[in-house]
């Protein structure tokens, strides 16, 4: 009766979404939340209030949804991820509560822009690229499809650095994401959950004989809740993202106090709460890669108390946690937590050992985002077991049962066993995260149909053999409200003046668009909605680095991670080839090439890539023999909303990674749904968006897998390239000799060394001829313009297959068995 009570008092109280209710909330919200009155109020004022005035409404149904989790006792999805890279709230949720017109009105009467008040909210960077942002579209798409979805990871004080770029150089800063407040969380400081580090465990024998453990003289940190909510488009769903802020057990010690040593009273307050400063520390020291490993643990800790209390409150046993709570994780960083529950359920609970792994492996399924074996996390044996001594020796315990089993199927094969362990011995004993989570888990999946299918044939072909049907494929997707309906307003309303709105909640509508290709009206329109949003980049552009650029020139966009594997450095080779024929008199269609990205800051590579692109592009831009026909620019610290302003204007969107290394893209997903036609390798979902689009709309060269395996088989020889290339050979040639860095001529000599001395890892020489090629017909299909656009409205109009919402209703059917649970 509680509840239903409580549910009848929100409903009463819901806030009205109408214009005059609206201005009448802003300026109430002004005065008594923000403090300030009309008069005085800043554009970030209005964008609190407005950010109040949004969140009041989607308080009403946040409520109106949990509470109908709890009295439906369903089965929940919990999401967990080290990375939510979520961008601006405000439009997104607007957007979702169908209410952007009616706020957009109501700022107006008051004499204030809607755009002025969104540009001054800071993007929540809370991680680092396709990983992160993938968690915010699922979570998206969990709420528009009314499925019971929680996401819980840590509350970063600072997100991903800001990206300065200083004489060519990426220049990391903090980003302090939090400096004026964060309007859409809520504080919880009482759910504070307690997390342990360090100490000994202690092994005993109960009353019935029974061997317990006791982890004791640990050093312990509190995990405080941090909620924000999470609507849903066209439903009154809003579901919860949880994130953990890391808080000192005793925040102060009087006696160091008292005695005059005021750094040491609050030494641990601060070395607590280091746990949740920063996302991803450097880890390229020992303190680094031990707080990397304090942080994972510390999240998905707090995260399975949080999940197994809400459990508790409905039941008095473990047995029916699988058919009530599905785990999800989101790469192996949150993978300690199958150790985690196995602790709680054998040492806190009793419950007996193959109960409990069953229990275990029924609830947690594990997402794989990459087919590198150097990029597969292992942790050091004797670091872990310093720091989580207990969990050390149940992943002992877990890995021998394991090869038992492994054993029992195949007998006689001692080299499986070394290699499926989950305790490696090469270089060290090292704990291979990968293999505890498929262990641990009922479902392990890929990101795309070739990122699956390798998973099976390479680096898990043995688990697969072991547990044939268990790796299954769900290729990514991405929202498109806020990757079409946010991003770019007027194609959509385009859109929905043709067709309707229903393509919001069932991307595949858009094929309604295909007849409209034919439509030179249609065309038209389109093609004047490109040209604005690419107006709008060149704005940007001007605006961020003072650079001029031709709006009528084929925007080439790479914006990505900067990372060798994704061969940003193919895509510089092709600049300096058109600048030789350029200077040379050859013809070619203006083009300006636009980057965008971050580099680790311990990546010293991919570090130096971004100066040499800035290099080649100091070169270029200001060479009088191009006369504006290539243009190079390095858009500096891109983000969601950078990203929101660069996407909508590409024409070609650049996904160059060497075959079998990108698992999925979902960058790829967001410049076609926007029009931008794909150059690409047969890797990752670029497979998939061909399949969709048609292999006439989207241009491919370079070496398939099979190609790439062959070459790594017998030997790359990249001297061979340079030798028989002689365009190639010159390329090369000015890069190393500092053409582009007279100052410092050797400056690239690591980038050259690295092509043709140490292998040339990723087959950048392997695929430059191929690479050239394609883009010369890139540069012939732009020159006939009536036909791009048609091939540019037919990328869009296939893009159905790529939204976040098939791929999660794909997770609830196939993976997680959870069902809708609508909103009245």
């Amino acid at each position: 009766m509680a509840i239903k009570s409580k549910k009848a008092l929100v409903c009463h109280l819901e806030k009205a979404f109408d214009r005059n209710s609206i201005r009448d909330a802003l300026d109430e919200r002004l005065i008594y939340s923000v403090g300030k009155d009309a008069l005085t109020a800043t554009d970030r004022d209005w964008f609190m209030a407005s950010a109040y005035v949004v969140r009041d409404r989607l308080i009403d149904r946040w409520m109106q949804t949990m509470s109908s989790y709890y009295e439906g006792n369903v089965k929940r999805v919990y999401y967990l991820s080290m990375e939510f890279l979520m961008g601006r709230a405000l439009m997104n949720s607007l957007h979702n509560l169908e209410m952007d017109q009616a706020t957009r009105e109501a700022l107006h009467d008051l004499g204030v822009e809607l755009e002025a008040a969104r540009d001054v909210e800071y993007d929540a960077a809370l991680g680092n690229g396709g990983l992160g942002r993938l968690a915010a579209c699922f979570l998206d798409s969990m709420a528009t499809l009314d499925l019971p979805g929680y996401g819980y990871g840590i509350r970063y004080e600072y997100g991903m650095f800001q990206q300065h770029i200083e004489e060519g150089r990426q220049i990391e800063h903090p980003d302090n994401w939090l400096r004026y407040g964060n309007p859409w969380e809520f504080g919880r400081p009482e759910v504070l959950y307690q997390v342990k580090f360090h100490g000994h465990v202690a092994e005993y024998k109960d009353e019935n004989g029974v061997v317990r453990h006791h982890w004791m003289d640990t050093d312990d940190v509190m995990a405080m809740a941090h909620d924000t909510p999470i609507p849903g488009y066209g439903t009154r769903t809003v579901n919860n993202m949880r994130l953990w802020a890391a808080k000192s057990s005793r925040d102060f010690d009087l006696g160091y106090f008292n005695q005059g040593n005021y750094i040491k009273a609050v030494e641990d307050k601060d070395r607590s709460e280091n746990l949740s400063k920063v996302l991803y520390p450097n880890d390229s020291t020992q303190m680094g890669h031990e707080l990397r490993l304090k942080q994972q643990y510390f999240f998905t800790c707090a995260s399975l108390q949080d999940i197994l209390t809400r459990y508790l409150k409905d039941h008095d046993h473990f047995d029916e946690l699988p058919n009530k709570v599905a785990i999800q994780l989101n790469d192996t960083h949150p993978a300690i937590a199958i150790a985690e529950l196995m602790r709680v359920l054998v040492d806190l609970h009793h419950v007996p050992w193959e109960k409990a792994w069953d229990i275990t492996r029924h609830t947690f399924s594990y997402t794989n985002h990459t087919l590198m074996p150097e990029a597969l996390e292992t942790w050091p044996v004797a670091m872990f077991e310093n720091i989580l001594p207990r969990h050390m020796q149940l992943i002992y315990e877990i890995n021998h049962r394991f090869l038992e089993e492994v054993r029992h199927h195949f007998p006689g094969e001692n080299d499986l066993l070394r290699r499926m362990s989950i305790i490696g011995e090469e270089g060290g004993k090292r704990i291979r995260m990968a293999h505890l989570a498929i262990v641990g888990s009922h479902k392990v999946n890929g990101v795309a149909a070739i990122h699956t299918q390798l998973m099976r044939q390479t680096i898990f072909a043995d688990f697969d053999r072991l547990y044939p049907g268990k790796i299954v494929n769900m290729t990514n997707g991405i929202t498109p409200r806020r990757w079409l309906n946010q991003a770019n307003t007027q194609l959509a309303e385009l859109i929905n003046s043709n067709i309707g709105k229903s393509w919001l909640k069932d991307l595949s509508q858009l094929k309604a668009l295909i007849p409209l290709v034919e439509n030179a009206s249609f065309r038209a329109q389109y093609a004047a909605i490109k040209r604005a949003n690419k107006q709008r980049l060149v704005g940007l552009i001007k605006h961020k680095l003072g650079l001029d650029v031709n709006v009528d020139s084929l925007f080439d966009v790479q914006i990505k991670r900067i990372h060798e594997y994704k061969r940003q450095l193919l895509n510089v080779l092709h600049i300096v080839t058109l600048y030789n024929r350029i200077r040379r008199g050859g013809d070619c269609v203006p083009r300006t090439v636009i980057f965008g990205g971050k580099a680790a800051p311990g990546y010293a590579v991919a570090k130096l890539i971004i100066k040499l692109i800035n290099d080649v592009a100091d070169v270029v831009n200001n060479d009088p023999q191009v006369a504006g026909r290539l243009k190079v620019v390095f858009i500096p610290n891109y983000d969601v909303s950078t990203a929101e302003i660069i996407v909508p204007a590409a024409d070609l969107s650049e996904q160059i990674s060497t075959a079998g290394t990108e698992a999925s893209g979902t960058g790829n997903m967001k410049l076609a749904l926007n029009g931008a036609l794909t150059i690409g390798t047969l890797d990752g979902a670029n497979i998939e968006i061909g399949e969709e689009v048609g292999w006439e709309n989207i241009f491919i060269f370079g070496l398939t897998t099979d190609q790439v395996a062959e070459i790594q088989a017998r030997g790359h020889q990249p001297g061979a390239y340079y030798d028989g290339n002689a365009e190639l050979r010159e390329v090369l040639d000015m890069i190393g000799s500092g053409f582009f860095s007279p100052s410092e001529p050797a400056r690239f000599k690591p980038i050259i060394d690295n092509l043709l001395h140490h292998g040339d890892k990723y087959l950048l020489l392997a695929d430059y001829a191929s690479y050239i090629a394609c883009q010369a017909e890139v540069d012939a299909a732009y020159r006939d313009q009536d036909t791009w656009v048609k091939k540019s409205i037919l990328n869009v109009a296939n893009m159905g297959k790529f939204s976040s919402d098939r791929t999660i209703a794909q997770y609830a059917r196939e993976i997680w068995d959870v069902k809708p649970v609508g909103q009245k």
